[in-house]
C-alpha cells in the first residue's frame, strides 16, 4: 500500500561531467560522475530546490524506496516527504553522492580511465571544498542558480556551511545541524584510529584489494564500531543493551557475551558489506581538514564575513562527538557578523544519531522553519 507521507518509488540519476575539477590538493580529475535522486518538483521561477547533503556513511538515497527494493528506504526518509518537515510538495530536493563515494558517484573504486585498473589509493584526498564546488556545477547541470535552502548534519552540516562561504549568493538558508566549525584533537583521533583499523588490515593491500579480489573487512569492522560508539550516548547505550548477557550467564571469554558487543559487531558487519575501506579513509580526512577558520588565522568570524544566508544552527544534548558548545561556537561567528540566525537545541538521549532520529520538538522546528522559507 502506498504510504501517502513517502515519495515512494525513486530512481537514482547520474551527471557525467568532462570539465577537470581541481582539488584542493592540487590534484586534478579530467571527468567525472555524481550520482543523484531528486524529490518533489522544480518550481517554474526554479525557487524551491534544497540540496541535503549527507555525512560520512550517507548516500544520495535520501528519501523513498527502490522499486526492486521496498526495504531500501533512504536515510532521512522520516524528514523528507509529502507533508514531512521538509515537504516535497513545495520543495523540489536533491540528494548526491559526493565526489569519492562508494555509491555512484567517482571514487577509488572506480576504474582509472587511463590505467584501466581502479583509482584505490591514487583517487586525490577529497576536502568539503571540493564536494561544495562539484555540488554547484550539479546545480548548474539541473538548471539551479540558487538553492532556497541548504541542510545537512554532522559532515553534511559543514559542507551546508562550506556554501554559505564559498557561493554565498546561491543559498538563502543554511540548516547546519549537529556539527562543528572543526574537529578537535579528541575527534582527529578517534578518526586517526578507526583509519589505522583499516590500513594495518592485511586485506587491505596499499588500497589495492580490488586487484586481489578481498575485501579489508577486518578492518572496516572495527572502523565502524569504534565510529558507533561515538555515535550513541552513555544513557542511549544503557536503556538500550544496560550489562545484559546474551545468554543469561557469564560465559568467561572473549567471544560475543553483552548485548552491546552483539550490537556493534552486527553493525561493523553490515558495515563491511556495504561500504568502500578507501571510501572511508577520505571522508574522515575531509572532517579532519575542515576548518574554516584555518585561513583567516583562526578567526571563524572573519571566515564568516562574506556569507549572506540566513541560518539554522541545531545542537543535541547528548551529542559528546559534536556538543552543543562547537554549534554555540558558529552561532557566535554569526552573530559577530550580524546575520540572521536561530539556534535550538534539543535534550535528546540518542547522542551524534539524534539528527536522523524522528524527534517531534525537532522535527515541528524544522517544519516551521522550512514553512517559513519564501519561494
Amino acid at each position: 500500500m502506498h504510504d501517502p507521507a513517502s515519495v515512494g518509488a525513486v530512481t537514482a540519476q547520474t551527471a557525467e561531467f568532462n570539465t577537470p575539477l581541481q582539488f584542493r590538493s592540487g590534484a586534478t580529475l579530467d571527468g567525472y560522475r555524481l550520482v543523484f535522486e531528486t524529490y518533489g518538483e522544480l518550481n517554474a521561477s526554479r525557487s524551491n530546490a534544497v540540496l541535503v547533503c549527507h555525512a560520512l556513511s550517507g548516500t544520495h538515497h535520501v528519501a523513498g524506496h527502490y522499486e526492486d527494493n521496498p526495504r531500501d528506504i533512504g536515510w532521512w526518509d522520516n524528514m523528507v516527504g509529502p507533508g514531512k518537515p521538509l515537504d516535497t510538495n513545495r520543495f523540489f530536493v536533491v540528494g548526491v553522492n559526493n565526489l569519492g563515494g562508494c555509491h555512484g558517484s567517482t571514487g577509488p573504486s572506480t576504474i582509472d580511465p587511463e590505467t584501466g585498473r581502479p583509482f584505490g589509493p591514487r583517487f586525490p584526498v577529497v576536502t568539503v571544498e571540493d564536494w561544495v564546488v562539484s555540488q554547484a556545477r550539479l546545480a548548474d547541470r539541473l538548471g539551479i542558480e540558487q538553492f532556497a535552502a541548504i541542510i545537512g548534519g554532522s559532515l553534511g552540516g559543514m559542507q551546508a556551511l562550506q556554501w554559505s562561504l564559498d557561493f554565498p549568493e546561491r543559498v538563502r538558508h543554511v540548516i547546519c545541524i549537529a556539527a562543528a566549525p572543526k574537529l578537535t584533537a579528541q575527534n582527529i583521533a578517534f578518526n586517526d584510529v578507526a583509519r589505522q583499523a583499516i590500513l594495518t588490515d592485511p586485506e587491505f593491500h596499499g588500497g589495492d584489494f580490488y586487484d586481489k579480489s578481498v575485501v579489508p573487512r577486518r578492518g572496516l569492522r572495527l572502523a565502524r564500531m569504534l565510529g558507533h560508539i561515538t555515535y550513541l550516548s552513555d544513557d542511549s547505550m544503557a536503556e538500550k543493551f544496560g550489562r545484559v548477557l546474551r545468554s543469561g550467564a557469564l560465559n568467561f571469554g572473549y567471544d560475543v557475551e553483552f548485548e552491546i558487543e552483539s550490537y556493534l559487531r552486527y553493525q561493523g558487519d553490515k558495515f563491511a558489506d556495504r561500504f568502500d575501506a578507501n571510501t572511508y579513509l577520505l571522508m574522515t580526512k575531509a572532517l579532519d581538514y575542515f576548518d574554516p577558520a584555518h585561513s583567516h588565522g583562526g578567526d571563524l568570524s572573519a571566515a564568516f564575513r562574506g556569507a549572506t544566508a540566513n541560518f539554522l544552527i541545531v545542537a543535541f544534548t547528548s551529542d559528546w562527538r559534536f556538543s552543543p558548545e562547537r554549534s554555540e561556537e558558529i552561532l557566535k561567528a554569526l552573530l559577530d557578523n550580524e546575520l540572521d540566525v536561530s539556534y535550538a537545541e534539543f535534550k535528546t538521549v540518542h547522542g551524534h544519531d539524534s539528527f536522523l532520529m524522528t524527534d517531534p520538538h525537532y522535527h515541528e522546528l524544522m517544519r516551521a522553519y522550512f514553512q517559513s522559507i519564501e519561494l
